[in-house]
Order: structure tokens, then sequence, then C-alpha cells
């Protein structure tokens, strides 16, 4: 699936694991998440095509010219309401920002959303990841004043939900 010119939106391959997990590993810590209760100690960044075969997950990775640079994916909430999902690990290298691969992951994530059933979608991030909240902001999400869920990233401080 295209998105932009010059981008493929496409699903996660088990070839697609190394590089993904590189991207989590190097752009979260640029935003200061690299610490305890974030999600790039998730047990599942090293193996991402098999953490999101499980029902109702799924995870998407950007392609330019044929090289990974980012991904975003749904999962139901843990220990959340049966209806909300979550959007989560969604991470661009810093050549692929500005240029609608946020915008386009978002869209091709809650369409998917929408396919397995669910009615509103949440997402964790924190402060200083500013362009990424406009941008959740755009795409009709808004804040709410405390998690939702039990996802174990304690080090996140900035809370949004969106209907479906």
């Amino acid at each position: 699936m295209h998105a932009d010119p010059g981008f493929l939106l496409r699903p996660i391959e088990s070839r697609d694991d190394p590089e993904i997990a590189a991207i989590i590993r190097s752009v979260m810590p640029e935003f200061g998440a690299g610490g305890d209760g974030f999600a790039i100690h998730d047990a599942e960044v090293g193996a991402m095509h098999a953490a999101y075969t499980r029902p109702r997950c799924a995870y998407f990775v950007f392609e330019i010219d044929g090289k990974v640079v980012g991904g975003g994916g749904v999962a139901p909430l843990e220990h959340g309401e049966p209806d909300v999902c979550e959007l989560r690990k969604m991470y661009f290298l810093p050549e692929s920002r500005g240029r609608g691969a946020g915008r386009a992951m978002i869209k091709r994530c809650l369409d998917a959303a929408r396919e397995f059933g669910f009615k509103r979608c949440y997402l964790e991030t924190l402060t200083g990841m500013d362009a990424a909240q406009a941008l959740y902001r755009k795409q009709g999400f808004t804040p709410l004043c405390a998690p939702m869920g039990s996802t174990g990233h304690h080090g996140c401080d900035r809370w949004f939900i969106r209907t479906l």
C-alpha cells in the first residue's frame, strides 16, 4: 500500500525485526525515553513480527527506497476494556519525519483497529514529543488526565484517546 510518493506502507515481516528493533532503540532515547518505564524495554521489541501475530494485533512498517524507516501498530490495551486498542510503538527515523509518514501510519493502524472491532484507540507518549502530540491531536486524539489500562510504561506522562 502506498501512502505518499516514495513510501511503501506494508505489514511487518519477520525479516523486519532487526531493523524495527534498531529504530525503536535509537529513536526512543532521542526523546529521553531510554530508561525504566518505557516501551524500549518491552520484550516484544526484539520480535515484533511474532508479537503482532496475536489476535486483534497488527504492525506495519514504512519503507523509503527499500529501507525500513519506521513502524507502528495496534493491539488490545493491556488490562483495558475489550473495545479499546492501543496505538503502539510508532517511531520513525529522522529522515522520514515531516513527510506524511506518521499521518499515513495512524490512518492504517486505525483502519486495522476498526476491522478488529475496536471502538476506541488509546496511546501514551511523553513531554517533549511535541511533533507527535500535534500529529495525534490533528488525527482526532484528545488528551486524558490519567493513563488507561496497565501497560507498564510509567515513564510516559501524556495520554490520548480517540473514538473510532
